[in-house]
């Protein structure tokens, strides 16, 4: 296949697939229907992973011999909501404007799949040496829920791959690090009465906003820790507090406050590490409380947890990514997390790299420039050629 023909068929693989709505509330089946309908008829071996609740699933498929040293291509196919942002075309009808190709998901990151997808066809027409695997995943977006199961099965039934490409929006740049993420809901039950009589109940908020006090003395702590030669914007570790509800007026004390907090680590931390001056409180007040209000107290879950991705020391996939785009940059790293430290926590040499910029991601009027779908089509048909050759 020529490189202006998957050019071109990539892009009508990208507005198919933006035409797909697979945001996260929603289910994702219909965009895993068609791809897998289409692998199979290429004959690939292809596998599903569903979510508990059977409405969503990942798709797991390979092309070429059942050998190890093969590459996996990973991606999620959930996208954000478009709710409320002013987008002036429709986010679900690829659209293409000067140059550029716009649509919910173009650049995070139905883009990289759809290159993906467009050249199985070489990937099945050539005699591969190696395979090809293709990991796409659902709930990356909700907090990387999605693919640990995938990722479980491919680490116990799939011969060893030699590396695993994440295609995120990094502009085909190869990118080596990312922080961790950990997003945790904090509940906190008091006891109402009048606003007057404090002795005669616990004001949740008064309660939240000590422990949220707590997480303001955290964020400073780390940013005095910041370490000058971090690769990261910003170097330090960052936490958030994202949404606060709590209250029924303003002259009761409110029997319930919620916040949730974002909680971003540099891979040389951990988050217990972190967050353990702020557990030691929140044990100590809730057993205060409880002791007046056995109903009332604190509690907490972590919601989200995405492990941070490290550089790998002469790493496989970095090597092969070098191969495929010719950036011979060392040491790359990211804000935003992925599910690149979930694939290297299993023990897979990883890397991300793919068409798009983060920049775009998540916004009203999301686009992906044309000239990114050659430049990712070309990486692909590179590929074909390393695991026909070796």
């Amino acid at each position: 296949m020529s490189i202006d023909e998957l050019v071109h068929n990539s892009e009508a693989m990208l507005a198919q697939f933006v035409g797909f709505d697979t945001t996260s509330s929603r289910s994702n089946l219909v965009m895993i229907d068609a791809m897998d309908a289409q692998l199979k008829t290429l004959g690939a071996r292809t596998r599903r992973f569903l979510s508990p609740d059977g409405t969503k699933a990942n798709l797991f498929a390979s092309i070429g011999p059942n050998v190890p040293g093969g590459v996996v291509l990973s991606g999620h196919t959930d996208v954000v909501p478009c709710d409320g942002q002013p987008w002036t075309t429709d986010p679900f009808n690829l659209t293409l404007k000067s140059g550029r190709l716009y649509g919910r998901g173009t650049a995070d990151m139905k883009a990289f799949i759809a290159c993906a997808m467009a050249a199985a066809p070489t990937f099945t027409a050539i005699d591969l040496r190696r395979p090809v695997h293709f990991a796409w995943s659902y709930d990356e977006e909700v907090g990387c829920t999605g693919a640990p199961a995938m990722i479980q099965g491919i680490a116990g039934d799939l011969p060893a791959p030699s590396g695993v490409i994440v295609g995120e929006p990094t502009g085909m740049k190869i990118v080596s690090a990312h922080k961790g993420v950990q997003v945790t809901q904090v509940r906190v039950l008091g006891h109402a009465a009048h606003s007057s009589l404090t002795h005669l109940g616990i004001s949740a908020n008064m309660i939240a906003a000590r422990l949220m006090a707590k997480l303001v003395e955290i964020q400073e702590g780390l940013v005095l820790a910041v370490d000058p030669a971090s690769p990261f914007e910003p170097r330090h570790a960052t936490l958030t507090i994202g949404q606060i509800h709590g209250g029924t007026a303003v002259n009761i004390l409110a029997p319930e406050c919620n916040f949730v907090f974002d909680l971003r680590v540099t891979p040389d931390l951990s988050a217990d590490q972190v967050l353990a001056p702020f557990y030691d409180l929140a044990t100590r007040l809730s057993a205060q409380m409880r002791e007046l209000f056995p109903e009332s107290g604190v509690e907490w879950a972590v919601t989200a947890a995405v492990p941070a991705f490290m550089p790998e020391v002469d790493g496989a996939a970095a090597a092969l990514a070098r191969r495929l785009t010719g950036d011979n940059h060392e040491m790359r790293a990211v804000p935003f997390g992925s599910e690149a430290g979930q694939f290297q926590q299993a023990g897979f040499s990883t890397v991300i790299c793919g068409p798009g910029s983060i920049e775009q991601a998540h916004q009203p009027n999301e686009y992906i420039e044309r000239d990114q779908i050659a430049v990712c089509a070309q990486s692909m048909l590179r590929l074909a050629e390393i695991l026909s050759s070796t």
